[in-house]
């Protein structure tokens, strides 16, 4: 006869795997309906599309072609002020320091800089602010060659434990990623992940991680994307990436992390591959982003 107190484990083993089992089904049945949703949502939208939502709280992911890696575009500036911050955080930057700029340096989409090219100079935290909130390509490049060049951000990436991330050239060429080129590519998987840890990680502190979260909150180049599917009531941040190019075709990204009722952080990573040039950015392909989003929304509400 077993003794008493193995056969007690095995019984206790036995109830937790009664009671564990329907919910283990049910999380797959809700992950395979989302993972139905995407798939019909890129069969409809056609192109490429890639997804990773990820909760802090219990470590749980949904990918869609997760692991795939697309073209960056500027949602690397997200990382790019991380590093920023975690530099100033270990007092290898100072947040005060100017940076000189001229017409020189100016390339497409420069909204702040353009403003402040009279006093050709910007402090290193407005720098990261407007690479963040406008996505302005002259202080993503300004930052980037303080740093070190593009090899040395990428090594801040590593740092911050996101082994995928990689960019390789300046704004705006680092928007050409040819198929199969790995350079100034990611996967949703890899920045979600990143996206997260960054709000429940010691990686900033406290200070830094108010001010990136406060950037991303301030950001409005993606209200038409990721947060257009979510709830009015979440607290949400995201940084946009956008592409457009008649060799590479158009790239519509969004990488959201949301706040609910002092719950961990959850981060959203969109990629969107229209998979053909279009001249003007088209509100269809944004909305493929906004249906991502609604059905992200469903996944973490039915998760409680």
């Amino acid at each position: 006869m077993p003794h008493p107190d193995r056969l007690r484990r095995a019984l206790l083993r036995g109830l937790a795997t009664g009671l564990l089992a329907p919910l283990a089904v049910r999380a797959a049945r809700q992950g395979d309906a989302t993972e139905d949703a995407l798939a019909a949502l890129k069969r409809r939208a056609g192109g490429r599309l890639g997804v990773c939502v990820h909760d802090a709280g219990d470590g749980a992911s949904l990918a869609w072609r997760g692991s795939e890696r697309f073209a960056l575009c500027s949602t690397f500036k997200l990382l790019l002020a991380a590093v920023v911050l975690r530099e100033a955080d270990a007092g290898r930057l100072a947040l005060d320091e100017e940076l000189a700029f001229g017409r020189e340096d100016l390339v497409p989409h420069a909204p702040v800089v353009e403003r402040h090219l009279a006093a050709g100079r910007m402090r290193i935290d407005a720098l990261a602010e407007a690479t963040q909130t406008t996505s302005d390509n002259v202080a993503a490049n300004l930052l980037i060659r303080r740093l070190g060049g593009p090899a040395a951000v990428t090594a801040g990436f590593r740092a911050l434990g996101d082994d995928t991330t990689r960019i390789d050239r300046y704004e705006p060429a680092m928007n050409r990623v040819a198929p199969g080129d790995p350079r100034d590519t990611t996967t949703p998987d890899a920045i979600a992940r990143t996206a997260v840890r960054l709000f429940s990680s010691d990686l900033l502190s406290v200070a830094a991680q108010a001010r990136l979260r406060d950037w991303m909150i301030a950001t409005r180049t993606g209200m038409r994307r990721l947060r257009a599917g979510l709830p009015a009531d979440w607290i949400v941040g995201d940084k946009t990436g956008t592409g457009s190019n008649p060799q590479t075709g158009n790239q519509h990204n969004d990488v959201a992390v949301l706040w609910r009722d002092g719950r961990a952080p959850v981060a959203i990573a969109a990629y969107y591959a229209v998979g053909a040039y279009h001249p003007e950015m088209r509100a269809q392909d944004d909305a493929v982003l906004a249906e991502v989003g609604r059905i992200a929304a469903e996944w973490i509400a039915r998760r409680g």
